[in-house]
């Protein structure tokens, strides 16, 4: 008992804020008397607020409370706060992990405590898949052909493409690059001619594709791992002095407002929908573990994507 009080003393720097009056009371195995652990990767994008957003609100809704961390994109701050929720004994904890490896120990900790573990939107890498109740996620390999595909039609199968990729090590990031090799893998004329991460982020989307497009200039699309990136990208498209959408064909991921805001105005040319909105399906599940139901290991959200012609009838329909 000492070293657990010991530890948590240890961790409370690592423990952000929680939703909720902090009291667990009553049976464990009803919602309305749950404490769950939050481990959110950061707020690189809008597409990661929007999923903050739903499973706080979803918290909130089902009367659960919610001790919430903010890794800032850091894996070691997200460690330390599992390792902070293990300490306080939450009931459950939902994991959207930066990165895909280096999560067993601490997994085995939770493991070991008799903690369940939800993974939401991004996959790890363990030996055991024990070690988790199940994975909530879009299929990013999927996602990355769905793109593929559409610039192969658009192209005719042509086209000197530049990659802007995700966070490197991150699931997004290395599957969407896969499943767009593989998407374009029939078409000898669709060459990625430069490939640089862009870490998810807008700004930096726009610091690469400045250097990039200097270095390209005969560049006619960009394939972006992600919605922001793609945004940061057109802006440097146009300072460079290229039309995005005419000269350059963008094509991205996640299908946020400001993505269909871009296709309407004739800048982006197709966004694969990733949608963020996981706290339902995360919260269900976390209620079937706590209880000690068995999960399928991985649930698919199912995507859709969208063309310029189809932005300005959508765009009022977008929640995130």
């Amino acid at each position: 008992m000492k070293k657990r009080a010991l530890l948590l003393l240890a961790l409370t720097p690592f423990l952000l804020t929680q939703c909720g009056d902090g009291s667990k009371g009553g049976d464990s195995s009803s919602s309305n008397s749950l404490t769950i652990g939050f481990a959110q990767a950061g707020a690189e994008s809008a597409w990661r607020t929007a999923e903050t957003e739903s499973i706080t609100r979803e918290a909130e809704q089902r009367g659960v409370t919610l001790k919430f961390s903010d890794a800032q994109g850091k894996q070691e701050n997200q460690i330390k706060a599992v390792r902070g929720f293990i300490a306080q004994g939450v009931d459950a904890i939902i994991l959207a992990p930066i990165v895909e490896t280096g999560w067993e120990p601490v997994l085995k900790e939770a493991q070991r405590a008799e903690i369940p573990v939800v993974l939401v939107d991004r996959g790890v890498q363990v030996s055991d898949d024990g070690l988790y109740a199940t994975l909530i996620a879009s299929d990013f390999v999927a996602e990355g052909q769905m793109a593929a595909d559409w610039l192969a039609k658009k192209t005719g199968g042509k086209a000197n493409i530049i990659e802007l990729q995700g966070t490197p090590g991150a699931a997004p990031a290395i599957d969407r690059k896969k499943g767009f090799e593989q998407g374009i893998a029939a078409h000898p004329e669709m060459k990625i001619i430069a490939s640089q991460s862009g870490d998810f982020r807008r700004s930096q989307g726009k610091e690469v594709m400045e250097a990039l497009v200097k270095a390209h200039p005969n560049l006619t699309a960009v394939y972006a791992h992600n919605d922001d990136m793609a945004l940061g990208a057109i802006q440097a498209l146009e300072a460079a002095g290229k039309k995005p959408g005419t000269d350059v064909l963008v094509v991205s991921i996640d299908g946020v407002k400001d993505a269909f805001i871009a296709m309407k105005d004739g800048q982006l040319n197709c966004t694969v929908e990733c949608n963020p909105l996981l706290g339902p399906n995360a919260f269900d599940a976390v209620e079937k573990a706590v209880a000690g139901e068995t999960l399928p290991k991985k649930t698919v959200v199912q995507d859709r994507l969208f063309e310029a012609s189809q932005a300005a009838a959508e765009l009022p329909n977008r929640q995130y």
